[in-house]
């Protein structure tokens, strides 16, 4: 039957969501309800999270997880970061594959928000912070225009899960057909904004990452950008950030046409801010 996907910065509180759906469910029908999740599969996240290989390994074990839990009796919520778009749409697939409705609960909460409960938590069940602002950065955002995010439910920190309308999204709505194309569609401005997205956070982690073996005055390369940037000053993960959000306001206002530029776009417009 139904899977529901959490998704969230890191310590968003997916976790706490997962358990008030899972007592909703189980106290409302007569499902079996499984979790799905890093704790289930005992990931020790700053290890995983620091290699792209162990943490491609971990996403694969969770759908492998998923796809022998979903069947036409019980619920299954997936538990985990599932902060990449492209790992969104293979949940998806497998969702239309097995013939069942979807979900994902978006928990939104700021970085300093989710930061502060990181640091709240027991040493042991911290992420380091590097690890943390590497997949805030690498974070990206669920979109309900994509079919892959939708429905969509974004729950904000005091909010009450809408329970119902959760609900109804999962035994109200029919199944995705199995044979719809999942062929690639032409640009759009869903896709647009992806992109804006994914190479703005490229951008960041390069700048991030190069800051810890540069100084002042060095120029760094930025993977897709002929112009590089210059390190005038050392720059904060804080400024960083509100520089980013800064050109992706004003790019979405102007976009252009070829995406292929943006990289550049942003660049030019780093050097002139920081300067």
């Amino acid at each position: 039957m139904p899977l529901i996907v959490m998704s969230g910065y890191p310590c968003s509180g997916k976790t706490r969501r997962a358990e008030e759906l899972k007592a909703y469910f189980e106290q409302n029908t007569q499902r079996n309800v499984h979790v799905v999740g890093d704790r289930t599969l005992g990931v020790e996240k700053n290890c995983v999270y620091a290699d792209s290989q162990k943490e491609k390994n971990v996403r694969a074990a969770l759908k492998a997880e998923v796809e022998r839990k979903v069947n036409k009796d019980d619920i299954v919520i997936l538990d985990s970061l599932n902060y990449i778009k492209g790992y969104r749409y293979e949940l998806f697939c497998l969702i239309k594959h097995a013939q069942t409705p979807h979900c994902l609960v978006y928990c939104l909460t700021s970085d300093e928000q989710s930061s502060s409960w990181n640091s709240s938590r027991d040493a042991a069940e911290q992420y380091t912070q590097d690890i943390f602002d590497a997949l805030v950065l690498r974070f990206e955002a669920p979109d309900s225009r994509n079919r892959w995010d939708s429905p969509l439910f974004t729950i904000l920190k005091d909010d009450t899960l809408p329970f119902e309308a959760i609900s109804d999204a999962l035994f109200k709505r029919k199944a995705p057909p199995p044979n719809q194309s999942t062929q690639s569609q032409p640009l759009s401005s869903a896709n647009f904004l992806y992109e804006l997205d994914k190479i703005t956070q490229d951008v960041l982690m390069a700048v991030f990452n190069a800051q810890k073996t540069s100084v002042p005055g060095d120029l760094v390369s930025v993977p897709g950008a002929t112009e590089k940037i210059e390190l005038t000053r050392s720059i904060n993960m804080a400024e960083l950030r509100k520089l980013r959000r800064q050109f992706i306001s004003y790019t979405k206002m102007h976009p252009t046409e070829n995406t292929g530029q943006i990289t550049n776009m942003f660049v030019q417009y780093l050097n002139k801010s920081l300067h």
